[in-house]
């Protein structure tokens, strides 16, 4: 693994994974279990700013897609998490659907070291995917230092209009990051 980060490479869906810690960082990234959607849906809610989903959704995707999925751990306390998965027409890319750190997490690089440790353990991975909205400057930063760390480019396209949307949420145009070095 590149990141320098632990991981897990293996775990049952149904149980939180083993944690290997790095006797210099406090903090753990691991890929997630199905255990993990219940603080992933928390964190989410309580970030107040991200879009909360039913709690079944972040059950769901930490089981089904642990592998691309990342949770982050300061003692016991998960304080953020990266919801990801391959899309079945583009195997060769990761979508990065929803990423989100507490507040007392946030200044440590977190959301990129999560990123970094899906594309560590999926050195096959050619493109980075997401969708933002113009006003979230954060995730836009975020993605636009990932493309930089990997001297890669990064593309815009629209994706889903703001018609499209039911409830009067802005247009999320799609962001691609690629080719990907592996750092």
């Amino acid at each position: 693994m590149g990141s320098g980060m632990p991981t897990t490479t293996q775990h049952d869906p149904d149980e939180t994974p083993t944690e290997k810690t790095a006797e210099t960082d406090e903090l753990t990234i691991r890929p997630t279990g199905g255990a993990d959607g219940a603080a992933m849906w928390r964190l989410a809610r309580d970030s107040g700013s991200l879009d909360l989903n039913a709690s079944y959704t972040y059950l769901l995707l930490a089981r089904h897609f642990g592998t691309t999925c990342r949770v982050a751990l300061l003692g016991e306390k998960a304080v953020g998490y990266v919801l990801g998965y391959r899309p079945p027409e583009r195997p060769g890319s990761l979508f990065i659907w929803q990423v989100a750190v507490s507040s007392d997490a946030r200044g440590r690089g977190l959301a990129g070291r999560m990123i970094q440790d899906v594309l560590d353990d999926h050195p096959d991975i050619g493109a980075l995917e997401a969708t933002v909205t113009e006003s979230n400057l954060a995730s836009r930063a975020l993605f636009e230092g990932i493309a930089r760390r990997h001297d890669a480019s990064l593309t815009w396209r629209p994706f889903i209009r703001e018609e499209d949307f039911p409830d009067g949420h802005e247009a999320e145009p799609m962001l691609e990051i690629s080719p990907l070095s592996q750092h």
